[in-house]
């Protein structure tokens, strides 16, 4: 569990309608051949994620060998975000704007990195862009379903991010993250809802033993 938590952590911050394999380039940052229809779509996926200032939803996370959790995942752009398991996982990722934070209840001890050394950035920013510090690899657009891939541009190894849309409307749907180790972790949402009101608190790292210790 520890393992599979720390790597959807590291490299999301985050779902196969459409089936995802190995690259066969994986650690390539050579920018995918767009047709006007793939600028288009990602012209719409920019634009609907920019849109999105706060967001919660249900999750279902697989990990590479099949092993499923389940939690709820909130977001309040720019910078923060709180994804927690439910019982009797009792690991959780926090984002307060400058770091994300990790709580292994099995070690109950916590580690972070700043929010800039994390894939969880690429949610987070407060400008989304399809360019730049991020590849698109690839743009899928079948069966009413938009899959874009990218990496990250400087360094392509550290994994690739596979962003998974209903096309008709618009409307985040899954995340598959292929990690340095070729291990995928696949994150279906449910239940979403944009545009609801957040409570700052929840978005700040607090020690779950500190009120043992009072």
């Amino acid at each position: 569990m520890v393992n599979t938590f720390r790597r959807f952590a590291l490299v999301v911050i985050a779902l196969c309608l459409v089936a995802g394999t190995v690259p066969a380039a994986y650690g390539d940052a050579t920018p995918a051949k767009l047709s006007a229809s793939d600028q288009a779509d990602l012209t719409r996926v920019e634009h609907y994620l920019n849109e999105i200032k706060t967001l919660q939803a249900r999750f279902l996370q697989t990990a590479d060998k099949g092993t499923q959790t389940a939690g709820t995942f909130t977001m309040w752009r720019p910078g923060r975000m709180r994804l927690v398991y439910d019982p009797p996982v009792k690991d959780f990722i926090v984002a307060d704007g400058w770091f994300v934070f990790y709580w292994d209840s099995d070690l109950q001890q916590q580690s972070s990195q700043p929010l800039g050394a994390s894939l969880a950035d690429f949610f987070l920013r407060p400008q989304i862009d399809l360019r730049g510090d991020v590849t698109v690899t690839r743009v899928v657009h079948q069966f009413g379903v938009i899959e874009v891939s990218l990496v990250e541009t400087a360094d392509p190894g550290k994994g690739e991010l596979t962003l998974v849309f209903d096309d008709k409307p618009l409307q985040l749907r899954k995340w598959r993250v292929l990690d340095a180790q070729h291990l995928t972790t696949t994150v279906a949402l449910s239940d979403i809802r944009t545009g609801i009101p957040v409570n700052e608190d929840m978005f700040l790292f607090r020690d779950p033993t500190a009120a043992k210790h009072h």
